[in-house]
């Protein structure tokens, strides 16, 4: 391969790992043309194809995985080379997750960053849609509830959520649920932040063994608000504990169950796949994994 510019094999290797021109030209920050016509350039000089298109981006072929694997290391080394000197969180972070999680522990936890100079951009939404508009670069970080499984996107174990069925005092009261559970909230209203019950339906799944009963109460699209209703007496629910614990602690709900093992569910930090050195990302990140250590 003759002289190629810096510059191309970096293009080349953020299309390697994001699996599509237009994620690696947000990842890049440059224009789809220019990556296009980085790659042209690469095949060109080689005489061989590097990609081809797939259902969702475009596929490396053989040739190109391997040449991948013997320069990733040599260019990342010398593009992390050519940022020193610059300011690390001059380029904003447009990170998405959950909107209760994201705005109660997630942005609260960058305060120090924002104080150093972050300029951080934050979205909500379900983490099917927040994991398709991080593979498309519409995002650089995404707090998601599910694994991800899409191409060109790599994720790290953040936190566990437990979850807690809980009520009112008032519900606690009226409810024995020491021989027959199951049959004990046949007739208890639920509060649920959508119709399927999804939190609520994995619980009672997991704890009672048997599918919740009948539809939703009352249906509130934010946890925050579902945590209101059930304080309110509306009816039960199941919630995070994070979201829930100040709640516990002050009397406003109680814990109606205490299995010995309560479900719980593992938060993921997404990126993209060959991002997660830039330095932005990478302060971001750190300082998220050391604080979800705590929550």
């Amino acid at each position: 391969m003759r002289h190629v510019e810096l510059s191309v094999m970096r293009t080349f290797l953020a299309v390697v790992r994001c699996g599509s021109f237009t994620a690696a030209a947000q990842t890049l920050g440059l224009s789809q043309p220019t990556v296009t016509a980085h790659v042209r350039a690469m095949e060109a000089d080689l005489g061989q194809q590097l990609f081809e298109r797939g259902p969702r981006g475009v596929v490396a072929t053989s040739v190109a995985e391997e040449l991948a694997r013997e320069m990733a290391e040599h260019v990342d080394a010398l593009a992390a080379i050519s940022r020193r000197g610059r300011e690390p969180l001059a380029t904003p972070v447009h990170l998405a997750g959950p909107a209760e999680l994201t705005s109660l522990r997630v942005v609260p936890a960058l305060a120090g960053l924002s104080r150093r100079g972050l300029r951080l951009r934050v979205g909500f939404g379900l983490a099917d849609d927040l994991l398709a508009g991080l593979a498309a670069g519409r995002f650089d970080l995404v707090v998601s509830t599910v694994r991800p499984r899409l191409r060109g996107v790599s994720a790290t174990p953040l936190a566990d959520e437990e979850f807690v069925l809980v009520g009112a005092p008032s519900w606690a009261e009226n409810l024995d649920l020491s021989v027959d559970p199951v049959t004990a909230l046949a007739n208890v209203p639920l509060v649920a932040y959508a119709e399927e019950l999804p939190i609520i339906r994995r619980y009672w799944r997991s704890v009672l063994g048997v599918p919740p009963p009948g539809r939703a109460a009352a249906v509130v699209p934010d946890l925050r608000g579902v945590l209101a209703a059930t304080a309110a007496g509306i009816g039960i629910t199941v919630l995070p504990r994070y979201l829930c614990a100040r709640a516990l602690a002050e009397g406003e709900l109680v814990a109606l169950l205490e299995p010995e093992v309560p479900p719980i569910n593992t938060i993921f930090l997404a990126a993209r796949t060959g991002t997660t050195g830039l330095p932005h990302l990478a302060a971001v990140r750190s300082v998220l994994l050391e604080a979800a250590r705590t929550w």
